[in-house]
């Protein structure tokens, strides 16, 4: 059948392959008033102007001219449009009967001095300010496969540089994110070794920054500041010194067996398609409902890939309080978004457009489904440390290597990634799998896909089965099978904290 019908209650279908024009649906009894792309939607009846467009029986947004059965419904005549949910705090909260650890599933995992478990084992460099970024990639570079060839149990010395550190308010909030996005990595359970350098004249003062993030100095968390050990030549060389004294006890670390109650699984999408909300951000919910089954953390964020369906999360807060922390971010999102032409305003990437969605609320509907269907136990700031177990959320921008840097910083040790139309994405420290929302584009990109959810599509696969398949393969990656990202080598220009203040 071409036609996918979501809801009984809805006047919109979506269409499974590419529709020609005038293309007979005898099932539905229509013929299709225009060309219509794989991924996109036809009215299933006619809808008056002014009328609520729905989709798995949401709003969708309103129609701004009459539109006939079997016509294609997309920007050109759906209008965005405010619609108020009752927040109905707790309403769907289901509680979950998490197995004891004896019955939990199992991965190969490193485990860390203080009990966190990392799914990888690398040193990790830092730049307190752009200023010293070019430093630290100096450093890495030195330390190349054939250098690492005798440490066998490390993944890399990775340099996670940024743009900033200086010409910004001090103190602020922005000030705060960056220090706390900063220390989240070089705490990181996926990090042996760290390594922070400074230039020695900027706001983020290296030893302000140890000494506000509580990081602890060790044969494994050295710093450096350039303008005390005299230049960018020096500082390099000291810098393969400090990492070179840090090999062998990163070395000599070991995967053991830990339950899956260690895992901290981080959800972004991007790239959506009108087949995301069908396939792959459902099967991933599948998937995340057995995570948090068997004791895990599952991190969704993207706040403004929320917008619109906030209602759907709220519903499932465990408090009241919970809930309203939720929206008294997007209220903050709101005033900060205010006469912007962004996502968050209704506005989504042309990408996302060519794919199926109208507007942000048609994506936020597939977004939200990547959390699966289990009580949201806390809502976070970016960043912040996670330490609930079971769905939570954490604020974040859509942008997804900044939403990604946030949820590695609070501990993600692990990263899922849907798309739709073919996002390339990868991260470190913790990696990243990638789910295709269809066939046709997992056949395309195959190199950079690890999972094609398109099986569902295809009639292959339920949702369930894929969410299974899905855990397993979360497990599998995360005791060090290389993801496909990994594979192509991509994750080290990914750390990208969140630019909040202003640049003087």
């Amino acid at each position: 059948m071409p036609l996918i019908q979501l809801h009984a209650n809805d006047n919109v279908l979506i269409a499974k392959r590419p529709l020609s024009l005038g293309e007979a649906v005898a099932v539905w009894g229509l013929k299709t008033k225009a060309q219509v792309p794989a991924g996109h939607k036809i009215a299933s009846r006619a809808i008056a102007q002014g009328e609520r467009v729905l989709k798995y029986n949401t709003e969708i947004g309103l129609a701004t001219r009459d539109i006939a059965a079997g016509e294609h419904v997309h920007g050109h005549n759906l209008a965005l449009a405010d619609f108020y949910h009752e927040p109905a705090f707790g309403a769907d909260v289901k509680p979950v009967q998490v197995l004891p650890e004896a019955q939990q599933a199992r991965f190969m995992g490193y485990v860390r001095p203080d009990g966190r478990v990392g799914t990888r084992n690398f040193i990790g460099l830092f730049s307190s300010v752009n200023c010293s970024a070019t430093v630290i990639h100096k450093i890495a570079a030195h330390f190349t496969p054939e250098r690492l060839k005798p440490y066998p149990h490390i993944d890399g010395v990775v340099a996670f540089a940024q743009t900033t550190g200086c010409g910004m308010a001090s103190p602020s909030p922005h000030f705060d994110l960056l220090r706390r996005t900063i220390a989240g990595y070089v705490r990181h359970p996926n990090l042996a070794g760290a390594l922070i350098v400074g230039l020695g004249c900027e706001r983020n003062q290296v030893a302000d920054l140890v000494a506000s993030q509580e990081l602890r100095a060790s044969a494994l968390m050295q710093t450096l500041v350039m303008q005390d050990v005299g230049g960018t030549r020096a500082t390099i060389n000291a810098g393969i010194v400090a990492v070179e004294r840090m090999l062998d006890a990163a070395n000599a670390v070991r995967r053991t067996s830990v339950p899956a109650s260690h895992l901290s699984i981080g959800l972004e999408c991007g790239g959506s398609d009108g087949f995301s909300g069908i396939t792959c951000n459902p099967a991933l919910g599948a998937a995340m409902d057995i995570l948090v089954q068997h004791g895990g953390t599952a991190i969704l964020s993207e706040t403004p890939e929320i917008h619109g369906v906030e209602h759907m999360l709220t519903r499932r807060a465990i408090s009241p309080e919970v809930g309203q922390k939720l929206l008294d971010k997007l209220a903050w999102w709101t005033t900060y978004t205010q006469g912007t032409n962004v996502q968050f305003n209704g506005v989504v990437g042309h990408g996302n457009q060519q794919g199926g969605l109208a507007n942000i609320f048609e994506k936020s509907l597939g977004s939200a489904m990547k959390a699966g269907s289990t009580p949201m136990q806390a809502f976070y700031e970016y960043a912040e440390p996670i330490t609930h177990k079971g769905f939570v959320f954490m604020d974040s921008p859509g942008y997804d290597p900044v939403a990604v840097t946030g949820q590695i910083a609070s501990g993600a040790n692990l990263i899922c990634f849907t798309t739709g139309r073919g996002s390339m994405f990868g991260s470190r420290p913790a990696p990243t799998i990638k789910l295709a929302s269809n066939t046709d584009m997992y056949a395309r990109l195959e190199e950079d896909m690890d999972i094609n959810c398109g099986l569902i599509l295809d009639g292959k696969a339920s949702v369930q089965e894929m969410g299974q398949r899905i855990f397993e393969d979360i497990l599998k990656h995360a005791s060090g099978e290389p993801t496909k990202s990994e594979l192509l080598g991509l994750g080290d220009h990914e750390f990208v904290p969140w630019h909040l203040g202003v640049v003087s």
